[in-house]
C-alpha cells in the first residue's frame, strides 16, 4: 500500500518541480543598476554618438621604413619631443662596414681620374707636337695619326674614370642614405604616448598591430566622434555639442567642430559591448576641446550629444538641415 500512493506522489512533485523551472526561466533578467548614471542629452532634439579621444596631430603610429634589431631607444612615455628627434637606433654595423667598402671605391675612382687626366695629358702634349710640326716630311702621317688616336682614348678613359667617381659618389650616397634611415625620428613635435620596443627586440617593417612606438601632439585634444549613417542628414556642422566623460557625467565640457571627414566609413566597435552594432557605416567628425578642462586621456572615451533639428516626416512644413545642399 505504501508503494501504491509514493510513486503517484513522486510524479506529482516531479511535475510540480518542472512546472516551477519553466516558469521561473522565462521570467525577464532584470535590469543591472547602472555603476554610474549615464549622461543625458542637454538638448531637447539631438545627435548621440560615441566619441574616442585621440591627439590634435591624430594618434601616430610610429613603424620603421628598414626591419632591424634595435640598439637604443632614446625617449620614454610622457617626453616632449621636437620634430626630427631621434626616437630609436636601429643596430648600423652592417651597414657602416658597407659605408667603409663605398668609400675606398670612392678614392680609388678618384685616383684613377687622377691617373687617367695624367695619362690624358701626356697622350695631348704628343699629339700637339706632332700637330706643331710644319714640314710633313719630319713625320710620317702614320705617327701623327698613332698619337692623335691616342689622344682620343686616353680622353675617352678620363671621361669614364670621372663617371665611375660619379658612379661610386651615388652608391655612397645610397649607403648614407641607408645609415640614416636606420634611425627613426619623430615626424612631429608631440608627446610620446607608447612604447612598444626595447634594446635588442627586432623591429619589423610594415604595418603591425602594435605599433612600435606611439606619438601625439596633446597641445589641444581630439574627441572622434561616430555619426551614425541613418542620423547623417540630420548632421550641421553649425549646431552645438557637448561632450561627457564616460564614468563620470559631471564632467563634461562644450566642444568646437574641427573638421569633418566626408567619407563615410564602417563603423569600428568602441565600446565592446555585446549590443553594440557594428553593421554600419559611421560619418566621423572630430571636435576639439582644451585639455586642461577634463581630466582625460588618449584613447578614453566620451559620450557626445550633437543637437539637431526637431524633424518629423509627418511634419510637411519641417525640412533637413541638408535641404539646400550638404552641411559638411
Amino acid at each position: 500500500m505504501q508503494i501504491k500512493y509514493t510513486l503517484p506522489l513522486l510524479a506529482i512533485v516531479g511535475f510540480a518541480f518542472a512546472a516551477y523551472t519553466v516558469i521561473r526561466s522565462n521570467q525577464p533578467t532584470p535590469i543591472a543598476i547602472p555603476f554610474t548614471e549615464p549622461a543625458s542629452a542637454p538638448f531637447k532634439a539631438f545627435i548621440a554618438g560615441a566619441g574616442i579621444i585621440e591627439a590634435q596631430s591624430q594618434n601616430i603610429a610610429i613603424g620603421t621604413p628598414l626591419p632591424g634589431i634595435v640598439k637604443t631607444v632614446t625617449v620614454k612615455v610622457g617626453d616632449q619631443v621636437k620634430a626630427d628627434t631621434p626616437l630609436f637606433y636601429l643596430d648600423e654595423r652592417d651597414t657602416r662596414a658597407t659605408l667603409a667598402i663605398k668609400l675606398a671605391d670612392l678614392a680609388k675612382a678618384k685616383a684613377d681620374v687622377t691617373i687617367a687626366k695624367a695619362t690624358y695629358s701626356d697622350a695631348k702634349s704628343l699629339s700637339d707636337l706632332a700637330e706643331a710640326v710644319t714640314d710633313r716630311r719630319a713625320i710620317s702621317a702614320e705617327e701623327l695619326l698613332r698619337r692623335r688616336n691616342a689622344m682620343l682614348i686616353t680622353q675617352a678613359r678620363l671621361e669614364s674614370a670621372l663617371a665611375l667617381v660619379q658612379q661610386a659618389q651615388a652608391s655612397l650616397a645610397d649607403t648614407e642614405t641607408t645609415l640614416s634611415r636606420l634611425i627613426v625620428r619623430a615626424p612631429v613635435a608631440g608627446e610620446v604616448l607608447q612604447v612598444n620596443i626595447r634594446p635588442g627586440e627586432f623591429a619589423q617593417a610594415g604595418f603591425l598591430s602594435v605599433p612600435l612606438l606611439v606619438l601625439g601632439n596633446l597641445d589641444k585634444l581630439h574627441v572622434r566622434v561616430d555619426i551614425d549613417e541613418n542620423d547623417a542628414w540630420r548632421f550641421d556642422k553649425n549646431s552645438k555639442a557637448v561632450a561627457f566623460l564616460r564614468g563620470n557625467r559631471n564632467f563634461k565640457v562644450d566642444l568646437n567642430l574641427a573638421y569633418v571627414e566626408p567619407y563615410v566609413v564602417p563603423k569600428k566597435s568602441l565600446t565592446g559591448d555585446s549590443n553594440e552594432r557594428v553593421d554600419t557605416r559611421v560619418l566621423q567628425a572630430l571636435y576639439r576641446f582644451d585639455r586642461k578642462l577634463l581630466p582625460i586621456y588618449v584613447g578614453q572615451q566620451m559620450d557626445v550629444f550633437i543637437e539637431a533639428q526637431d524633424y518629423s516626416p509627418n511634419q510637411d512644413s519641417a525640412q533637413p538641415p541638408n535641404a539646400k545642399g550638404p552641411a559638411l
